[in-house]
């Protein structure tokens, strides 16, 4: 007889073979399940835009800096020591057109006028006594001479020269008067004092720079745009005599005083030539009175860089994308009507830094993908994960 260790060394194995044999079966028989619920789980869910063509008003973005529509120096057209400077000329001083900022001292100005005026009588009185001593001659020759008299025995090379002197005489008289109205230095249009160079009893030369001043009734701003761009403004270029409202309006905006700021204005006109280095076309906007008080806003200051927003062309059926939705290969993620991912290429009408406008590829209704996809493979089944997202404008 087998002893019950033996057995039990046979029992042992028997046991644990069906055990595997019981665990082997119980994964083959819940094996579909499993597979299954993995499957479903791995399909990724995308966030849709329905595509809706719209109409579009495309404008057009560029930057700039301020300039005042004016900016010149103002010079002493004579000699002589500053005896008043009016309150506004300095650094900032607002000042009207035709307003006296300089005087200069009068006295040898005056005293040249009273020169001249002398001078201006004399040349009467020589004038007066050569037209008498003309008369005389012609008598005289009348009633002596005999044949054609010559030019020199009636006086007239002497009285041509009478005549010039008055001229003359008249000449430097209006030149002393003129001397004498420049001693004030006045503004030749509104504005403001960006430096000033004399002071009070100073004493300048003529043609010396008594301050620098600048138009403060218009601001300017050079505003490039690339060739392309110009198919979304509508110019006028090429064209001599065009009314101011046919060019297009524009918006400034910049950061002032801790808040976006925005002023209107409208482009005036284009530069004559595409800029050599960069190709650009520079057109210039204009704004008028950028000192103007209104109601919580600020002034448009010389030397701010502002971003310009240029008025565009409307075009119909235009389709717009989210930036993110587009790759760089102009290729955009479909989802078709059985949920399968579709890549499809596309024509883009220009690129914005938030928005892409297509020009062709895209048709209304289909669904395209704006969430990001790890490996995004064409065909692959995805789950629309909100499919009521109509497009964004």
């Amino acid at each position: 007889m087998s002893s019950p260790q033996s057995s039990l060394k046979l029992i042992l194995p028997l046991l644990l073979l069906l055990t595997a044999v019981g665990a082997a079966g119980a994964i083959i028989a819940f094996k579909p399940q499993t597979v299954k619920q993995a499957s479903e789980s791995t399909i990724p869910k995308v966030d849709i835009i329905r595509v809706e063509p719209q109409t579009l008003k495309l404008n057009v973005f560029s930057q700039g800096v301020v300039t005042p529509r004016e900016e010149i120096d103002l010079i002493s057209e004579v000699a002589g020591k500053v005896v008043q400077v009016h309150p506004a000329m300095v650094a900032g001083g607002f000042f009207t057109a035709h307003e006296i900022l300089l005087t200069i001292d009068t006295r040898d100005y005056d005293y040249a006028i009273v020169v001249a005026e002398a001078q201006l009588a004399e040349a009467r009185r020589v004038l007066i006594n050569e037209q008498a001593q003309v008369a005389q001659a012609e008598s005289e020759w009348q009633a002596l001479g005999e044949g054609e008299p010559s030019e020199l025995a009636l006086r007239k090379p002497q009285l041509a020269e009478a005549e010039a002197k008055l001229q003359a005489a008249k000449a430097d008289l209006a030149k002393a008067k003129l001397n004498r109205g420049r001693c004030e230095l006045r503004a030749p249009f509104a504005g403001r004092v960006l430096s000033r160079r004399v002071g009070l009893g100073q004493y300048i030369q003529a043609g010396s720079v008594a301050a620098r001043i600048y138009a403060s009734d218009i601001a300017e701003v050079r505003l490039p745009i690339g060739t392309d761009q110009l198919a979304f403004v509508n110019l006028p270029l090429g064209k001599r005599h065009v009314n101011a409202e046919n060019w297009p309006r524009v918006t400034l905006r910049a950061e002032l005083a801790g808040r976006l700021r925005s002023w209107e204005g409208r482009i005036v006109r284009s530069e004559a030539a595409l800029d050599g280095n960069s190709g650009q076309l520079y057109l210039v906007a204009q704004v008028a009175d950028p000192f103007a008080a209104q109601p919580d806003q600020l002034p448009l200051l010389s030397g701010l860089f502002v971003q310009a927003e240029i008025e565009g062309v409307s075009r119909e059926n235009m389709i717009v994308l989210p930036r993110g939705a587009v790759n760089n290969l102009q290729q955009v993620k479909l989802v078709d009507a059985d949920r399968r991912l579709e890549i499809r290429q596309l024509e883009l009408l220009r690129t914005e830094s938030d928005r892409v406008i297509v020009k062709s590829g895209l048709a209304a209704g289909d669904k395209v993908v704006v969430s990001e996809m790890p490996v995004p493979v064409a065909g692959m089944s995805v789950n629309i994960a909100e499919p009521n997202i109509s497009q964004a404008q």
